[in-house]
C-alpha cells in the first residue's frame, strides 16, 4: 500500500464506492480505539474529512505524520495500522469505502446497501 501512496496521493483506488460514514466527531466525542493504533478490515478505505481545527494522521508503518485540516483529506488503506489525535479543537468525520463489486453487503456488517450514517 506504501507504493500506492506515494504514486497516488490524495486520492483513493478507482472502482471504490462510500457505503458507511460516522457521524460528526470533535475533540471531545472522538473514540478512544481512534487515538490508538487500529486499522480498518480487508477492502475497507477511508477517507478522513477534518470540518475545522487540526487532526494528526499517523500512520507508523509508513513513517508518515502528517496533520489533516479542512480541505486536506487523509486517505485510509485497508489493514494498515494508523492512529489520530485531536490538535486542540477539532470537528471531522470519516467516510468508508470497499469496491462496489463487493457486493450490497456492508463489510462492515451493519445493514446492506447505500451509505449509512452514524450518531457514535
Amino acid at each position: 500500500m506504501s507504493d500506492y501512496r506515494t504514486q497516488h496521493p490524495g486520492t483513493l483506488p478507482e472502482g471504490l464506492a462510500p457505503y458507511r460514514r460516522t457521524g460528526e466527531l470533535n475533540e471531545q466525542t472522538l473514540p478512544a480505539g481512534l487515538r490508538k493504533d487500529h486499522s480498518t478490515k480487508p477492502g475497507v478505505w477511508a477517507l478522513i474529512h477534518v470540518l475545522e481545527g487540526r487532526l494528526r494522521y499517523c500512520v507508523p508503518a509508513w513513517d508518515y505524520d502528517e496533520v489533516l485540516e479542512p480541505g486536506k483529506l487523509g486517505i485510509v488503506a485497508p489493514e494498515v495500522v494508523h492512529f489520530v489525535e485531536p490538535q486542540g479543537a477539532v470537528r471531522m468525520f470519516v467516510e468508508f469505502h470497499a469496491q462496489s463489486t463487493q457486493g450490497p453487503s456492508d463489510p462492515h456488517g451493519m445493514r446492506e446497501g447505500g451509505l449509512v450514517t452514524q450518531t457514535k
